[in-house]
């Protein structure tokens, strides 16, 4: 799928409400891009988890817009969230150490013209549907669905 076509989806996610797409699920946020990059830090370590880095890919494709001959702009915002669990890791890399190459683990929080989304991408089937279980409940739990 390209950057353009996920941007697409992404778009009609956030118009449609959930949105299942080949490779990303998001749920729509009543609020601020900030009131929802907390909500989705505080879902993460609620669960016990620790976030290692949080990627702020908006600005990024913001300030780089110009540099790649660009003058679209994607997002108002967005950022990444990135961590693992060390139980859920370990689990499915015991089931197929392949599995390695899905982490860390990522929620995205958007903002595209005032319309907010939380979402993550989806994992393959198998062991890694556990993985995808956790992602769910986290990005439910920021939404408040």
């Amino acid at each position: 799928m390209t950057r353009t076509t996920f941007a697409a989806a992404l778009a009609l996610g956030l118009s449609a409400g959930v949105v299942a797409a080949d490779e990303a699920t998001t749920y729509p946020f009543d609020g601020s891009f900030d009131e929802a990059t907390f909500a989705v830090e505080a879902a993460i370590i609620g669960k016990g988890l620790v976030i290692d880095y949080r990627s702020h890919v908006g600005e990024m494709l913001n300030r780089t817009a110009a540099d790649v001959g660009s003058e679209v702009r994607l997002f108002d915002n967005a950022d990444v969230f990135l961590f693992c669990s060390a139980v859920v890791s370990r689990k499915v890399m015991e089931a197929d150490p392949m599995n390695i190459a899905h982490c860390p683990y990522g929620v995205f929080v958007t903002d595209r013209e005032g319309q907010v989304a939380v979402g993550y991408r989806q994992m393959p089937e198998g062991p890694m549907q556990e993985v995808q279980a956790l992602l769910d409940e986290i990005a439910r739990e920021a939404t408040g669905q």
